[in-house]
């Protein structure tokens, strides 16, 4: 363990940009129609998805368990749920973990200010977070889109980044409501720590868990909430997998 990180709920954030405030709002394009900017994006997805190979693998020293729960559905769209505990690994993390198959993230605006990576996520896909109601309706006619082009969606329900967190924070049911209102299969995506012999930094196995179908026997807002409580089960059970403490969180008392 090499520091303490101390917080106060669990909304706190650890990780800031310097750039946070000057992220552009209000010309980002969800979906660009442009058949230039779409090849390019491709081409740009590609070079990210091969270099994610090599970063998650080698650098990281990530290794994915249980990908083959998701190719039963590589040709229709699903949504992940992932735990947010890496800066910028998290989205190599993601690339791999969903084998090949294009992904979308739902992210923060203050994502996008993060250096080099950041730089390049309007391009690979993201989906910030709507600030206001023209925003809603750009980001809901995209993610429409999204799940009609039969893609992967990521979310990290947890928000704020929590460098190499090994717990679950509390996921809002409000994150869910996607998988239920499109019928779609969610899956979990948690990434656990253990340590390595020849390095400082813990080594990363992430664990691919479901499909999670909502129950159409109840509202909307139950299943939701049904279907949030078995995710958050299943990723922390999967949690206890993480065996090195890397950084250690603990809660302010006073």
């Amino acid at each position: 363990m090499n520091k303490t990180y101390y917080y106060k709920t669990f909304s706190d954030d650890f990780v800031h940009s310097g750039n946070q405030k000057t992220v552009p709002r209000e010309d980002y394009q969800w979906v660009h129609e442009n058949v230039l900017y779409r090849f390019f994006s491709c081409i740009v997805y590609g070079l990210f998805w091969i270099f994610s190979l090599f970063y998650v693998r080698g650098y990281l020293g990530a290794r994915v368990r249980n990908g083959k729960v998701l190719k039963p559905y590589r040709k229709q769209a699903y949504f992940v749920y992932g735990n947010h505990t890496q800066v910028v690994g998290d989205v190599f993390i993601a690339a791999q973990a969903c084998g090949g198959k294009r992904y979308y993230a739902v992210t923060g605006w203050e994502n996008l200010a993060v250096p080099v990576i950041g730089r390049i996520l309007p391009m690979l896909g993201a989906l910030p977070v709507p600030e206001n109601r023209e925003q809603m309706k750009q980001f809901l006619t995209a993610m429409s889109k999204r799940v009609e082009q039969k893609r992967c969606i990521l979310i990290f329900p947890e928000a704020h980044v929590w460098p190499y967190y090994t717990k679950i924070r509390p996921l809002p049911a409000t994150s869910f409501r996607f998988p239920v209102e499109y019928k779609a299969p969610a899956f979990a995506m948690t990434v656990t720590y253990q340590k390595r012999r020849l390095r400082k930094k813990p080594g990363i196995t992430v664990y691919i868990d479901g499909p999670f179908a909502a129950d159409q026997d109840l509202n909307k807002k139950q299943q939701q909430r049904k279907l949030r409580d078995e995710i958050q089960q299943c990723m922390e059970e999967r949690a206890k997998c993480s065996s090195f403490e890397y950084i250690h969180y603990e809660e302010e008392t006073s």
